[in-house]
């Protein structure tokens, strides 16, 4: 997913995280989804379904070996989410670059139902390969683009079993609250359904332009937490 920075009906659910007694529906996009009894509504801030794939997102995941281009979309494989910044040249990151990415997997990322974790060494092949592998680079990045996300090895139709995140030089935490957001599935507003204007305040992190601190926000914690 390449990022640059610069009359549907949608029903939310209407409370929180709360255990219900009886079974209910809920409209989420348009479709009517059935939340058994004691089910935990843990996704009712949604306000637009934006997690791959979507009525405005229907590609295929696939491996981009050149890496760079954005034009394919994937969502992680699992809940268990692991990564690891690169440390040598040409994409190593430096000290205060890392330090946003942790930042962001801890306050945004590790409060989900996914399971965080960094690998201090990369595994780049066999059945625990390392989600994503985080890079600092302007290497086959588009000129107007300061980020991309992509896949390397693709497990299904719309899941990957790792991807890269290559980000123009410098890291900010809004930057890599965004690209490890592709990299989990979620997409910009204007692929969300219903709609968004990539500028919408509901999109949190995913937003664009994004902000140097923006955070997940509740729209993107409750698709991830709806899928994971």
């Amino acid at each position: 997913m390449l990022d640059h920075h610069e009359g549907e009906t949608f029903v939310p659910a209407r409370s929180s995280s709360a255990r219900r007694k009886t079974a209910r529906v809920v409209a989420i996009g348009g479709v009517a989804l059935t939340v058994g009894i004691g089910a935990t509504v843990a996704w009712a801030a949604i306000v637009t379904d934006n997690m791959f794939p979507t009525r405005y997102a229907q590609g295929i995941c696939r491996d981009d070996p050149e890496g760079g281009d954005g034009r394919i979309t994937c969502r992680t494989d699992n809940a268990t989410l692991t990564y690891y910044m690169d440390s040598k040249n040409p994409g190593k990151l430096e000290a205060d670059d890392k330090a946003d990415v942790r930042k962001s997997m801890k306050y945004d990322f590790n409060p989900t139902d996914l399971k965080v974790k960094e690998h201090k060494s990369p595994v780049l092949k066999g059945s625990a390969e390392t989600d994503i592998i985080y890079q600092e680079s302007s290497s086959k990045l588009p000129r107007n683009a300061d980020g991309v996300t992509w896949c390397n090895d693709a497990a299904s139709s719309t899941k990957c079993d790792q991807q890269y995140v290559r980000i123009r030089p410098q890291y900010t935490r809004g930057m890599a609250c965004h690209e490890t957001g592709h990299a989990v599935g979620l997409l910009h507003g204007d692929q969300a359904y219903p709609k968004k204007s990539k500028k919408d305040k509901a999109l949190g992190c995913m937003k664009t332009p994004v902000g140097s601190n923006q955070n997940l926000g509740s729209n993107n914690k409750g698709n991830i937490n709806r899928t994971y």
